[in-house]
């Protein structure tokens, strides 16, 4: 395929397509064009907003001048669409997470090979300036060979705010498969990939109650746990640690830390792009700043999707690749399947560590 930009299709037109849409604009190697929601009048109201064609779903998916589906549907539907976008012959990049089912996921790496098409993923935080300025600092020796590391995504749940959080509770959803990607996708990248894990979890309420608008009140019934606590054993040779938790109200720990021999660093939070980036080496004092070496430090989402489009348009590997994103939920799956079986689960599904970017890029360039 020659050098040019690609023409993107989103299908779900919720919130979080607000973000891509805004964010599509600054990104020199893909347009987004058109839209489509299984409620054809929502899609209508975001073509409008920004000027882009509105389809329903069955259309969009069939349009010949469509290269790449947004995939920005609920996660229960991930699969689905993912998997009808690559019969049709289009290239396909997933909000996390990559499908519910790993059987699914692994279906769908494969029928896209087969069928000579991409499959990328959210989420592409680990593309912002934070996660790689820590990716530097690793590979460039300033905290000695990492031995360990610590994550906690430690909340309350999200029944206080969100206007339909049940799917949160239902299955595909709990802590681990909601921000675990997040997580996950950033050790990797600093780390490189998984060889075993094994977990444990709770379920502490078998119901919640709503409280933001317009659910105010209404029970809803757990199906998932919902503090989940997994370990991980890196190929590399360093263990993690990762606390995922809809149960704690307070706390007072990191995001992500990192721990070598030399040091340590403190990583930013794996849910946004920039930093702050703390690091402190032996024979210091106190923890230090460190400036920021790559760009995309403000909300950057879509530079996965761009990623994407500038690696099938000069032929090169994309790093929010099938392999990493299928390679977060068979880890995901793994630390479930841990617990309930009381053992370590070896991965299968491994992948390379992702490329690091280059540095001082051009403002909407990927490479």
């Amino acid at each position: 395929m020659t050098n040019r930009v690609l023409r993107a299709g989103i299908i779900g037109c919720g919130t979080i397509s607000g973000i891509y849409l805004k964010n599509a604009a600054r990104f020199v190697d893909f347009d987004i064009v058109a839209c489509a929601d299984i409620d054809y009048e929502r899609a209508q109201a975001r073509a409008a907003e920004y000027n882009i064609a509105a389809y329903r779903v069955d259309a969009l998916l069939a349009a010949q001048d469509i290269d790449i589906i947004i995939n920005l549907t609920i996660p229960a539907a991930h699969a689905s669409v993912a998997f009808q976008a690559v019969a049709a012959g289009k290239h396909v990049y997933n909000e996390k997470p990559l499908t519910i089912s790993l059987e699914d996921g692994r279906t769908l790496v494969a029928a896209a090979a087969a069928k000579g098409v991409r499959v990328g993923g959210a989420p592409d935080t680990f593309l912002g300036g934070g996660i790689q300025t820590c990716r530097k600092l690793i590979d460039d020796g300033w905290i000695g060979t990492p031995v360990a590391a610590s994550g906690y995504m430690l909340c309350p749940g999200h029944e206080s705010w969100h206007p339909a959080p049940e799917f949160y509770y239902q299955v595909g959803g709990g802590p681990m498969f909601d921000m675990g990607p997040y997580y996950l996708t950033a050790l990797i990248t600093l780390l490189g990939q998984v060889m075993q894990v094994t977990g444990s979890t709770r379920m502490t309420h078998p119901t919640r109650t709503i409280t933001s608008k317009p659910q105010y009140g209404k029970t809803i019934d757990v199906e998932v746990p919902t503090h989940v606590v997994g370990v991980l054993d890196f190929a590399s040779g360093p263990i993690a640690t990762l606390v995922t938790s809809f149960d704690v109200h307070f706390h007072h720990m990191p995001n992500l830390e990192i721990y070598g021999t030399q040091g340590s660093l403190l990583v930013p939070d794996p849910n946004t792009f920039g930093g702050p980036v703390k690091i402190r080496r032996i024979g210091e004092s106190e923890w230090r700043d460190v400036p920021l070496t790559h760009g995309y430090a403000d909300n950057s989402r879509g530079v996965g999707v761009a990623d994407m489009a500038h690696a099938i348009a000069t032929n090169q590997p994309h790093r929010a690749s099938a392999e990493l994103t299928l390679h977060v939920l068979e880890l995901m799956h793994a630390i479930h399947t841990a617990a309930t079986e009381r053992r370590h689960v070896q991965t299968i599904n491994g992948c390379e560590r992702p490329e690091a970017l280059q540095l001082n890029l051009l403002p909407g360039t990927i490479g």
